[in-house]
């Protein structure tokens, strides 16, 4: 059976409950329908006294089109822990209409270990990424709105860097010219899109903690300068008022269920590839008061989502995570090794080793940071016994023990070995926990500790004007800031088509972007687009309605 279908016939409880599991009374929810319901902030906000729970990061080794099962795994691990005794509940980011309809997919899980309702989540869910696309786009009109009456605060037309947002791949409205057509409609200039998961908006959403620090978040955002190159703010143009309205509602975390009918936060979705790939402090937070386990994700290879989780999300939320579970398949490793994507169903112990590589690096990475690692081997049915004792004995050689896991074909129940070795780790305290590199260090520093540790670069280039605009970020007081490096999902290096664990390559910066709300710079390097396009053949053309009104290939 496909996903969908899988979904389709979940028996799924009523979320009131979903919620009673947690503690939550039918009072704190606000309902969307019988299987969805947000969490009264005031009720996560009485919480506070309570401890907190166990933290647990999923992430995998570099993404290949093989597949490697985050979402996945995390789905199966908490109904794995639930199995064994453990108060667990998953906590996971929203999916972006983007991929949905690319190729991706989405960001629901598959197979045994989904979260429910599928369609719902992929979909619209609760109108998070509207009303945050919303809010992104006003500022975007009170901004041109300013310049066309009259422009008081002498905004420089040129040095606009508010850029607008859709949730939808869209290479045709990267670049644009807009204010076309006469005076009536503003004052020409080149503009652009990012998508939605791209826009700090979706960054402060997920890094505030409260509505009040939403509100300050957004008035620090700088969306243009001035002819004597002084920043213009959002509060400058009287805008965040009204986009905290916007998001008033969706700042509520999401509760959802898994199939087995274990509780899933889901909330906020920015993209790992091109910004912090990490679900919300809000959630996350609350989460940790109404679990013993909390399992959580951070998009693609620990190169990007684990790294920012920890030296982002980890960083301003005051969050110390217990264990690490890095994901793997044999058929991506395999890719890894060289081996064609047709080929993958056929048993090749040679290019397995060589495709772990990648894995071994990435399990010093994440060791780097002070914290447990359990590899978690998501098994396809083509995997041979001895493919999966390779990566065993690999992993082993490395310090960390590997484990089997079917959760896409039997649940929870696959994953309880994992389970038990996750709740170990995380309860012995072994964890100390430490970003990669310290506030004061200087930002050019910092892009080049990521590139050459994690990415095992020689070093970082840039042409001067990127040089010059990093060192006026330092003078204008964000030198503390840390950094969320855009790049390919596919590589360690900015080549995507570099696989395994490549050394000798430069990484070359071509952008760098402040988030002074979010509290980040981005540093957009190689070819890394933040507005993706569609494939030749997009998941939109498959998907469709069937005379009974139900949704069809959609995963």
């Amino acid at each position: 059976m496909s996903d969908i279908e899988i979904a389709r016939r979940a028996k799924t409880q009523p979320i009131t409950e979903i919620a009673s599991k947690l503690g939550i009374p039918e009072s704190a929810l606000i309902p969307y329908g019988r299987t969805k319901a947000k969490i009264d902030p005031q009720h996560i906000a009485s919480l506070q006294d309570k401890a907190d729970g166990k933290l647990i990061l999923v992430t995998a080794i570099t993404p290949t089109p093989a597949g490697e099962g985050k979402t996945t795994t995390s789905v199966g691990l908490t109904d794995g822990l639930n199995r064994i005794g453990k108060d667990a509940l998953v906590c996971l980011r929203e999916p972006s209409l983007g991929p949905c309809f690319g190729m991706k997919g989405g960001a629901a899980g598959g197979g045994y270990a989904q979260v429910v309702p599928m369609e719902d989540i992929n979909l619209h869910f609760t109108g998070d990424f509207h009303a945050i696309g919303a809010a992104h786009n006003l500022l975007s009109a009170l901004l041109d709105n300013h310049i066309h009456w009259g422009n008081s605060l002498e905004i420089d037309a040129r040095r606009i860097v508010w850029k607008r947002v859709a949730d939808m791949n869209d290479r045709a409205l990267r670049n644009i010219n807009c204010g076309l057509g006469g005076p009536g409609n503003g004052f020409p200039r080149q503009d652009g899109y990012d998508i939605t998961v791209a826009s700090e908006v979706m960054a402060i959403f997920c890094l505030a903690t409260d509505l009040d620090d939403l509100k300050n978040r957004l008035d620090k955002i700088v969306v243009a300068y001035t002819r004597e190159h002084k920043p213009v703010h959002a509060s400058d143009i009287l805008g965040t008022g009204a986009m905290a309205v916007l998001l008033k509602d969706a700042l509520a975390p999401n509760l959802v269920q898994t199939l087995e009918n274990n509780p899933a936060i889901i909330h906020g979705g920015p993209f790992a590839n091109i910004a912090h790939g990490c679900n919300s402090v809000i959630a996350t937070k609350a989460s940790l008061k109404l679990a013993d386990y909390v399992v959580t994700e951070a998009g693609f290879g620990a190169d990007l989502g684990a790294e920012k989780f920890f030296d982002i999300k980890c960083r301003a939320a005051n969050l110390s995570p217990d264990v690490s579970v890095i994901v793997a398949t044999t058929r991506a490793l395999k890719m890894h090794g060289g081996v064609a994507k047709n080929d993958l169903d056929r048993e090749d112990l040679d290019a397995l080793r060589d495709g772990c590589c990648n894995l071994v690096r990435h399990i010093e990475n994440v060791k780097s940071f002070g914290v447990p690692v359990v590899v978690g081997i998501n098994r396809f049915t083509s995997d041979t016994d001895a493919e999966i004792a390779v990566i065993k004995e690999i992993a082993a050689a490395n310090g960390v023990k590997a484990i089997e896991c079917t959760h896409w074909a039997d649940g929870g129940a696959g994953t309880e070995e994992l389970a038990r070795e996750v709740a170990s780790l995380a309860d012995s305290g072994s964890a100390s926990f430490a970003p990669l590199y310290p506030d004061e260090m200087p930002i050019w520093d910092k892009i080049k500790t990521v590139a050459t540790r994690l990415y095992r670069a020689d070093d970082i280039i840039a042409d001067q004007k990127i040089r010059d605009q990093i060192r006026k970020f330092e003078e204008d007081g964000y030198g503390h800031f840390p950094v969320c490096i855009a790049k390919t999902q596919y590589s360690f290096s900015t080549d995507p088509n570099l696989k395994g664990a490549p050394t000798d390559h430069v990484v070359a910066i071509r952008e760098v972007r402040l988030s002074a709300g979010a509290g980040f710079i981005v540093v957009v390097c190689g070819d890394i687009m933040t507005m993706p396009g569609l494939p030749r053949v997009p998941a939109a053309n498959s998907i469709a309605m069937d005379e009974n009104g139900e949704v069809t290939g959609l995963f």
